[in-house]
């Protein structure tokens, strides 16, 4: 297949009041319906998050975290939510060495050492909506749809059967192989052992009891009731390292957003323990250079922007992590004199060697939302690795996140295992304002991805003036490594030209060509709002999900 520069294959959708994206055509539904009937974009968003976390339950679950951006329409505010969990009380690097252990295990009950905090998030946004936003649903109506297909069953989609089958790799004892976890098999396989494959019909009830038990008593059901107790329980009589009072003290933080200065526009995102920094940190080395004038889709395009991202991700690197626990000097790291700086260490030649190894992809959803009245959100919510850790707790049928496997057991690393702690985080929503106003509310699911996924959408949309679903669409790429590989290199999507390719290998770059479109590069999507007040709403063919507007 021949790239032609903003071409599309799904029409951008467009509708003059509300409009969600999301990467399960089910979530997005769920939120429109909500919309449609008078709801707000956080009440929508909250419908919309919940469901997903039943129906794209190897990317996400109520067993994870969220981070949320929310723009107030009335006070034209921006409000950023950290919704992640704390590692445990008794979460120290001691423990993993007493047992032998270098590093925390990828999988298993010493992987989930972090509270979720994704419910909590859900309440804490819903509250706020109710005191600002004149919030129209109840809790409970908001999470009927997420009850009704985990009891009644959802037709599951050609990526969970995909991504089940890779996990089920019996050779791959520290990263697969999860059916060596009783509750797993018994959830995400059926009984004699086999896949669901696409279009068989999944349910799970030990979920959806949980589900009416939050819908019923609140978030605080989650964290100090009877869901609480079962995991907990289940947790310690295998080794694990969560308490009642780590789930008990769990609180969601309202934080203030970063920003930074795009080509007159404002870009928002999350603070640390994001990498927020490192998304906003591309686009202000960008500022410095005339992207314009460079060919989107040439060799150029693509080695500016990998560069920026290695310079971006070697400050994030060196200062992310809990910002409770250690300085990180924010306002030096997205000035712009530092960005200049960066922008000038970049050679247009030569690719910039880069000795860290990336960390493999990790699975999450992104989703977006606007309002009839103006509001916006920008959301994503993650279990880390596809199917997390691997462990749902016995009765509850929480999918547990294995996020905190990414704290450092060394003592003197920037991001080492402590209690309490909140670990580097990859998630990071993002939302573009103009005059004090959303313009275009973005971003992607995928670990490394997303800040280098991010920077193609932006400057595809406002640099090249490429419509919302072209952009997405566009050939991506990723500056990383997969599981097991060695060293960083460059996977790029086979519709970028053979020249553009055959340059960046010549200007030192080790390109690995994959699938045209593969999910590899995340499942991104936007919402753009024009001067007319349209809403143009993209969803990533990547992925399974769908933009709707009314």
């Amino acid at each position: 297949m021949t790239y032609k520069r903003d071409q599309a294959y799904r029409a951008t959708t467009m509708a003059p009041n509300g409009m969600i994206t999301t990467p399960h055509y089910l979530a997005s539904q769920a939120g429109m319906n909500v919309l449609q009937n008078g709801g707000n974009a956080v009440e929508a968003a909250v419908a919309a998050a919940s469901t997903i976390a039943v129906v794209y339950p190897h990317m996400n679950s109520i067993g994870g975290d969220n981070f949320w951006l929310i723009y107030n329409a009335k006070t034209k505010e921006v409000k950023a939510l950290n919704s992640s969990g704390r590692s445990g009380e008794n979460a120290m690097i001691s423990l993993y060495e007493e047992r032998g252990l270098g590093t925390i295990p990828a999988r298993g009950y010493l992987s989930a050492n972090t509270v979720p905090g994704a419910v909590a998030g859900w309440d804490q946004a819903y509250r706020y909506s109710s005191e600002a936003l004149s919030s129209t649903f109840s809790w409970k109506e908001l999470l009927q749809s997420s009850i009704l297909y985990a009891k009644e069953g959802f037709g599951v989609t050609p990526s969970q059967e995909y991504w089940t089958k890779v996990n089920l790799n019996e050779k791959d004892r520290d990263f697969r192989n999860l059916q060596r976890f009783p509750e797993f098999s018994r959830t995400f396989l059926k009984e004699d052992g086999s896949l669901y494959k696409k279009g068989d019909r999944m349910k799970q009830l030990d979920l959806a009891r949980t589900l009416e038990i939050i819908a019923e008593q609140g978030s605080k059901a989650f964290y100090e009731g009877e869901i609480a107790s079962q995991i907990v329980a289940d947790l310690q009589a295998n080794g694990g390292l969560l308490t009642l009072n780590d789930f008990k003290h769990h609180r969601s933080s309202w934080v203030d957003p970063l920003s930074v200065d795009y080509r007159g526009y404002t870009a928002y995102n999350l603070p640390p323990n994001t990498q927020g920094m490192a998304s906003l940190s591309i686009l202000n080395i960008l500022n410095n250079f005339d992207i314009s004038s460079i060919e989107e889709g040439s060799s150029e395009y693509y080695h500016l922007l990998i560069e920026a991202t290695k310079l971006a991700f070697a400050d994030r690197d060196h200062w992310l992590t809990d910002p409770d626990f250690s300085h990180i000097p924010l306002e030096d790291l997205l000035s712009k004199s530092h960005g200049m700086e960066l922008a000038n260490q970049i050679n247009k030649q030569f690719s910039k060697a880069m000795e860290k190894k990336l960390d493999p992809k990790g699975d999450t959803v992104w989703f977006g939302v606007v309002d009839k009245e103006g509001n916006a959100v920008s959301f994503i919510q993650s279990i880390y690795h596809d199917f997390g850790s691997g462990i749902i707790p016995k009765n509850t049928g929480v999918l547990l996140q294995n996020r905190g496997s990414f704290f450092s057991l060394d003592r003197n690393h920037v991001n080492c295992l402590e209690p309490n702690k909140r670990t580097f985080h990859t998630l990071n929503p993002a939302m573009l304002l103009k005059e004090d106003a959303p313009h275009l509310v973005y971003g992607t699911m995928g670990g490394e991805g997303q800040p280098q996924t991010q920077a193609a959408l932006v400057t595809r949309i406002i640099d090249y003036k490429f419509d919302v679903q072209a952009a997405i669409e566009a050939p991506r790429w990723l500056y990383g490594r997969t599981w097991g590989a060695g060293s960083n290199n460059v996977k790029i999507e086979s519709r970028v030209s053979k020249e553009a390719i055959a340059s960046l290998e010549k200007g030192g770059h080790d390109v690995e060509v994959v699938d045209e479109f593969t999910d590899i590069m995340g499942h991104a999507g936007a919402i753009l709002i024009n001067n007319n007040n349209v809403k143009l709403g993209g969803s990533d063919p990547r992925g399974d999900g769908s933009a709707l507007g009314y």
